[in-house]
């Protein structure tokens, strides 16, 4: 039986909010659940991080739930009319000092007041991902940012507002947020992301206000900057600052054009994966399956591409959250991700060869990883662990095999949910005598028939169990 190694992300919604929905996904295959606190009350989150941890129960099915902080989006505020409709040669002014709802076809009040000090003369500005283009011709005295259209088309309330390159330098953290934070705190999300940081400071932060709050949840950075992207050993520090990084292709691709994406998305996985941090692909994975219930061939391609990259995961948004096929997009992405996998390319790895270690943990996570992929007849790697440290570097490398991430503590077993090839299994190593525990961790895997005999099982521990960072260990078993 092949396990599917790539994680799938789902954003909720409207869409998984109807009876039955949430259920389906979570059999159909997702691992992650994506609350996006960008829509909707708080008091919703709330409610649909109940359900999934009831279903999760339920089911016997771990998975890991996903806070997505808003950030400082910049929007336009609303038209009169809701839209309205703007050709290429036409005036229009972005107005701080306009109020919400006034927009016309002349002027739009923005909700980021100081957009003036940003950007000036010449600037091109992208509204609604770029489906609109302003180039601005002049900021007047009272921050007035006159433009003329240069790409035009239908313009409607609330949407975003990129600058061209970047630069406009809103904090990552809004006071909804640090609102959204308590929530999220609250309701026990496993993994925190931040919209639009800059810096690694704005990522520390995130952290250190969810540990006020008592939540030791991993911060997902999502890059989403041109400024982040520009400056290699800035992106290294918010890389390294964080758990994991998404990379977030919608404003990213406004701000730096599409064409230079593909290369910043490999490049992403490759260093977030070296540095031994997760990475997320996300934005427009399968969005035609908003509105059919079959996908591109291109997006086939991009979510492949993705797996064949190394990413640990790949995510739905709108598709599951307000489309009408979110179960078919959840099963077509996982039939990509398997067949993706069965590529040769991905089984390669260096083991970092050419890398001194300072811990023993990480030096045997290297090592049990090398036996697995060289080693005849090895079906399975069991890590008994209770931070998810060595499933994670081992995760960092390519292999086949599937590493079981044994563990007592609920938090790592969602946590290890979005490690690429991981899958948790509950195990409490002080229940067994020292002698027992080898054949007690095999026996999990006999039941659940994930070994046949004669296997080789791969299983790494610490001497004394239940000690963070204490892995020094690793034993060839045969089942």
């Amino acid at each position: 039986m092949h396990h599917r190694r790539t994680k799938i992300v789902a954003t909720l919604g409207p869409a998984t909010d109807q009876a039955g929905v949430l259920e389906e996904l979570l059999l159909g295959g997702v691992n992650v659940f994506r609350l996006n606190f960008s829509h909707g009350r708080s008091q919703d989150q709330v409610d649909r991080a109940r359900r999934i941890r009831e279903l999760s129960a339920e089911h016997n099915k771990c998975v890991a739930i996903l806070a997505d902080l808003q950030g400082p989006k910049i929007r336009i505020l609303g038209f009169t009319d809701n839209s309205i409709e703007l050709a290429a040669g036409d005036t229009f002014t972005l107005n701080p000092q306009l109020e919400d709802n006034l927009g016309n076809q002349q002027q739009v009040g923005i909700d980021y007041k100081e957009l003036p000090d940003y950007c000036g003369p010449g600037d091109l500005l992208l509204l609604d991902d770029g489906r609109i283009r302003l180039r601005i011709t002049e900021v007047s005295q009272q921050g007035l940012v006159h433009c003329e259209v240069v790409l035009g088309g239908v313009l409607s309330s609330k949407k975003g507002i990129n600058r061209l390159g970047g630069g406009l330098a809103a904090p990552a953290l809004t006071s909804k947020d640090f609102e959204d934070i308590k929530t999220a705190a609250a309701i026990g999300a496993d993994y925190l992301a931040v919209s639009f940081p800059s810096s690694p400071d704005e990522i520390n932060q995130a952290r250190e206000a969810m540990l006020a709050e008592g939540s030791q949840a991993g911060i997902v950075a999502k890059i989403e900057r041109a400024e982040a992207v520009a400056d290699e050993e800035l992106l290294d520090q918010i890389i390294i600052a964080a758990d994991a990084v998404m990379v977030a292709r919608g404003d990213l691709g406004v701000e730096i054009g599409d064409p230079q994406l593909i290369g910043i998305q490999k490049y992403l996985i490759a260093r977030a994966r070296k540095l031994n941090r997760c990475v997320i692909t996300a934005t427009q994975m399968m969005e035609s399956m908003i509105d059919s219930p079959l996908p591109t061939r291109a997006e086939v391609f991009d979510v492949a591409n993705a797996v064949l990259d190394g990413t640990d995961a790949v995510m739905l948004s709108a598709e599951t959250a307000v489309g009408r096929y979110p179960l078919a997009a959840v099963r077509t992405m996982g039939e990509t991700c398997l067949g993706a996998e069965k590529h040769p390319s991905i089984r390669r790895s260096n083991y970092r060869l050419e890398r001194d270690f300072q811990r023993v943990d990480e030096v045997i996570a290297m090592s049990t990883m090398y036996a697995a992929n060289h080693l005849q007849g090895v079906s399975a790697v069991i890590c008994l662990t209770e931070s998810g440290s060595t499933p994670l570097w081992m995760s960092r490398l390519s292999s086949g095999l599937p590493i079981y991430a044994f563990s007592r503590h609920a938090a790592t077993r969602q946590r290890v949910c979005l490690y690429r090839g991981v899958t948790a299994i509950p195990f409490d190593p002080s229940q067994y005598p020292a002698d027992d525990l080898n054949d007690a961790a095999l026996d999990e895997l006999r039941v659940r028939e994930l070994v046949k005999p004669g296997d080789y099982v791969l299983l790494t521990k610490g001497s004394v169990a239940g000690v963070l960072g204490g892995t020094d260990s690793l034993k060839i078993l045969r089942a």
